[in-house]
């Protein structure tokens, strides 16, 4: 089964379906709730599932949402509509088997299995074992800056049906909305969407495994877009 019918498959749709009516979540700019998702799909879900096969399905812009930070300042968020949710979590439940494999061990956020607390025992292990240095960095504005070609050169390495790509790179291009006008998306990829955990994961696994080629320890949680990275104590920092 090529990739796209695979994603557009009734098992894996089904499973997606379930997945966003659980995470709940507000609507998008259609106003559509996840309590009206399936009736939205009885009525529209043929033509659009007929325009994703064509390569012909445009996504709708994301809404902006600011959230205040602890610490001052706001994260932005961008929050699909719930078509658009849908969608990305039938594309994510496709691919994560294809890259989470070759992800570095080190690597715990937004992945199966794993989440941040693994990468505190990670990092205490580290001190047990004599790791005294430690080196941590914040991608500052991540999502907000990711650049969509070199992105997409990541996610085309594994990904070889050109539909898929396409439809990818369509979310990343898909806009957002602020106040009533549509700003375009020339760079990152919305925090919000299924999908964008993910990506990140993808473009930032080169850095993971350069720092390992580097000597790194690492203990990686991207909860917070930050990577921690300890170095023994003989090694030079």
């Amino acid at each position: 089964m090529a990739l796209l019918e695979n994603i557009l498959s009734r098992p894996n749709l089904t499973k997606a379906l379930k997945r966003v009516e659980a995470n709940k979540g507000a609507p998008g700019i259609d106003g559509v709730s996840t309590e009206h998702l399936r009736d939205y799909l009885r009525e529209h879900w043929p033509a659009i599932k007929q325009k994703l096969l064509e390569g012909t399905y445009q996504p709708a812009p994301v809404r902006r949402v600011e959230i205040p930070k602890p610490d001052g300042g706001v994260r932005l968020l961008g929050i699909p509509t719930v078509i658009d949710r849908f969608i990305q979590q039938a594309i994510l439940q496709v691919l994560t088997p294809i890259f989470d494999p070759h992800f570095s061990s080190n690597s715990y956020g937004f992945r199966p299995q794993r989440r941040a607390h693994d990468a505190v025992r990670q990092a205490q292990q580290y001190i047990q074992e004599g790791y005294r240095y430690v080196v941590d960095i914040d991608l500052e504005k991540f999502f907000d800056r990711v650049h969509h070609d070199i992105l997409m050169s990541r996610v085309a390495r594994r990904v070889k049906d050109k539909r898929v790509l396409k439809l990818i790179r369509a979310y990343l291009k898909a806009g957002i909305m602020i106040a009533g006008v549509k700003v375009r998306s020339e760079e990152g990829t919305p925090q919000g969407g299924p999908l964008s955990p993910l990506l990140a994961n993808i473009l930032l696994d080169d850095l993971d495994k350069e720092l390992e080629k580097r000597g790194c320890a690492s203990a990686v949680t991207r909860m917070t877009v930050t990577f921690t990275c300890a170095a023994s104590a003989q090694d030079n920092v």
